[in-house]
């Protein structure tokens, strides 16, 4: 059960979290972990989750701690995760934690994985180290900052985040099909950010077509240090319409390219498709049946997260089909105007006030001259 920490345990969890956002874009389909060791009032070790298959957080913290000198023993340690007890690409952290002579353990969040859930705490438990989990701000932080693993270890689907850019009037793009460029150079910025950060970008082959997109991450200054995670590309494709010449083909060596067609798609295209390095998969239904199906796929290979940057089109099918966890949309100070303005989604949509979906929490913030609201339509 959840207890109420003492005000420095906050502290200490805060930074814990703040560490834990330095492993984004590199851990999945690992969560995000960050840890601190404390002893008598004083930071003694720091450490997160770096890069899949690298040291754990309590490893990395553990480490650090020795690096600076100075001893572990009776340390209390501040974790965003429950330590993990299975052996995986790394080896159970409760071992190195036990073996650490660790104290007390202050844990933010659950693990809700089948193989974790609870098997680390008991474990610590059972050899003497005090084990409490967290409550209040702090844990409601941890939980949502691997939203994208909580989703994936109890659906095994991936967290949906619709991003798009709108007017003021609600509009994506012009009756002719014009959106270039609705929001701002920062908000595209931080778009390119979040595909870095997600493991899957999504379109409709309207908007393969329309704007012959490469889909990729672009580093944030020329000068980085390293090139972003690149996404995998995935495009909704009921007919295997995507040209060969495309963009998107031509760079399947920068990064994956995964095509969602349905048995209507005639051979020839899906094989030349195939040829070219793409990886071609059927699913069968209407829009929403396709999107569920699709989902279900790309959990299966490990995808814990995907950028929905499709058209109102695709919106619309992924909206229709409950599939999406949470919209960032960027408002600009432009109006569109006219009849003909495509909205952000299209589909079904609700038939009622009654019918629609209602958002748990929002937010806004200034993105240069627009106005970015992310709102979180569910909660894992």
């Amino acid at each position: 059960m959840p207890v109420a920490v003492t005000l420095q345990d906050r502290v200490h969890l805060r930074r814990a979290l703040e560490l834990a956002g330095e492993g984004r874009g590199r851990v999945s389909p690992n969560p995000l972990v960050g840890a601190v060791l404390v002893r008598d009032g004083e930071v003694i070790g720091e450490g997160y989750h770096a890069e899949l298959g690298g040291p754990h957080a309590e490893v990395a913290a553990l480490a650090d701690c020795g690096a600076r000198g100075h001893e572990p023993s009776g340390a209390t340690l501040y974790v965003t995760l429950e330590p993990c007890a299975h052996q995986g690409r790394q080896p159970p952290c409760t071992d190195k934690i036990l073996a650490a002579g660790v104290g007390r353990v202050v844990i933010a969040s659950e693990d809700p994985s089948e193989k974790a859930s609870g098997r680390g705490p008991g474990i610590l438990r059972d050899d003497g180290v005090e084990v409490q989990l967290a409550d209040g701000e702090e844990a409601a932080a941890a939980r949502l900052l691997n939203q994208a693993f909580r989703k994936h270890a109890r659906t095994t689907r991936p967290l949906v985040l619709l991003k798009s850019a709108l007017s003021l009037d609600g509009r994506v793009a012009t009756a002719h099909g014009d959106s270039k460029w609705i929001s701002g150079e920062s908000s595209r910025a931080l778009a390119h950010r979040w595909r870095a950060e997600c493991d899957a970008v999504c379109v409709g082959i309207g908007t393969a077509l329309a704007d012959d997109p490469l889909l990729t991450a672009r580093a944030a200054e020329p000068s980085a240090e390293r090139a972003p995670r690149q996404p995998t590309r995935v495009v909704f494709d009921s007919r295997a319409r995507l040209p060969l010449d495309s963009r998107l083909v031509g760079s399947i060596a920068d990064a994956p390219l995964l095509v969602i067609a349905s048995p209507a798609a005639p051979a020839a295209a899906t094989q030349a498709l195939q040829r070219a390095g793409a990886d071609v998969v059927v699913c069968d239904g209407d829009p929403p049946a396709r999107v569920a199906a699709a989902l279900g796929e790309l959990g299966r290979r490990q995808i814990t997260s995907l950028l929905l940057e499709g058209g109102p089109t695709l919106a619309g099918s992924f909206l229709d089909a409950g599939e999406v966890d949470e919209l960032r949309l960027f408002i600009a100070p432009l109006v569109l105007g006219g009849g003909g303005a495509r909205p952000l989604a299209a589909g079904r949509g609700a038939a009622a006030i009654a019918d629609a979906t209602p958002a748990l929490a929002m937010e806004w913030e200034r993105s240069d001259r627009d106005l970015l609201v992310r709102a979180r339509l569910r909660e894992w």
